[in-house]
């Protein structure tokens, strides 16, 4: 199985970041089958969406501001439980959600993983420049990292 492992974020904006360091901490750590690509970008919608094809499943890592659960909580979940806000409005090209964009891409026949799942970490400093994660960020990329490698285990 095709798996896509894929950190998101802008590495200069702290804790946005959090993602890259996910992705660059499994490269020097692991050692993966070629039927496994990890891969870091800054994109979402169709961008994302283009980029997911071609593979059978995906895990997503990013940050998350939700204000729910303490900076730092790492949570898994597959994306069909985060919320579409394209749902509510009509979006153009230029501004879906990536749900919006694989539904657009499926009926257009395009091989899009039917498994997404992500992995999202908690945080709060998101616009700051910085290539410095905060602390209880930092803290949460081995765990986030352990996350990457359970969901592996069950493929």
């Amino acid at each position: 199985m095709r798996t896509l492992i894929i950190g998101l974020g802008n590495p200069i904006l702290s804790d946005d970041g959090v993602g890259w360091k996910v992705i660059e901490t499994l490269l020097s750590t692991s050692h993966f089958p070629p039927t496994i690509a990890l891969e870091t970008a800054s994109l979402g919608g169709l961008s994302l969406m283009e980029r997911l094809e071609g593979y059978q499943c995906a895990i997503l890592v990013d940050s998350m501001q939700t204000g729910q659960v303490p900076v730092g909580t790492v949570r898994v979940f597959p994306l069909d439980e985060l919320p579409n806000p394209s749902d509510s409005h009509s979006a153009s090209v230029h501004d879906t959600s990536l749900m919006t964009a694989l539904e657009t891409g499926r009926r257009m026949g395009l091989e899009l993983p039917e498994q997404i799942t992500v992995i999202a970490i908690e945080a709060t400093t998101v616009h700051e420049f910085s290539e410095e994660l905060s602390p209880e960020v930092a803290a949460a990329v081995p765990v986030a990292v352990q996350a990457v490698m359970e969901l592996l285990q069950k493929k």
